[in-house]
């Protein structure tokens, strides 16, 4: 399959069809698939974004839940990277009523970047490469020792 996804994460929400609607107008990300009952339930849906696939999933178990049905706690951080402008894709975050947290800001090892909430609470971090960096030139911006290991 040239399509398969070697990773996909899973984001679990209290409402699944608002989450497709509001991923789309607040990051730009495309509905690829939902799958219905016959009661129009969506059973699966997937998202992607510059080729990469999310899935869209709703509490279908006790052991699956939105961070808005845990206090806010999370369990992961979902990190996408965007190919240009990434001040203007925070402005269209915020337009959609993300919570910035971390306005756009430029990184050590090369990225800018910004973080927010969504309205269930799950944690997105975009960035975009604004310079190529060597680890060399990593350490010496930030004073931390980078090592790579494979």
């Amino acid at each position: 399959m040239a399509d398969a996804q070697i990773f996909q994460p899973s984001v679990i929400y209290r409402d699944d069809r608002a989450a497709l609607d509001w991923l789309a107008k607040a990051f730009d990300f495309a509905v690829s698939l939902i799958v219905e009952d016959d009661q129009g339930k969506i059973v699966h849906s997937e998202m992607k974004y510059r080729g990469a696939l999310v899935t869209i999933a709703r509490e279908f178990m006790d052991a699956t839940k939105s961070p808005k049905d845990l206090g806010g706690r999370i369990t992961q951080l979902l990190h996408i990277q965007v190919d240009c402008d990434i001040d203007a894709h925070c402005e269209r975050a915020r337009a959609a009523g993300a919570v910035i947290f971390q306005e756009p800001e430029d990184q050590f090892y090369g990225d800018r970047t910004y973080r927010c909430v969504d309205p269930e609470g799950h944690v997105w971090v975009f960035a975009q490469e604004i310079k190529t960096m060597s680890l060399g030139e990593m350490e010496k911006a930030s004073g931390l020792k980078l090592r790579e290991t494979l």
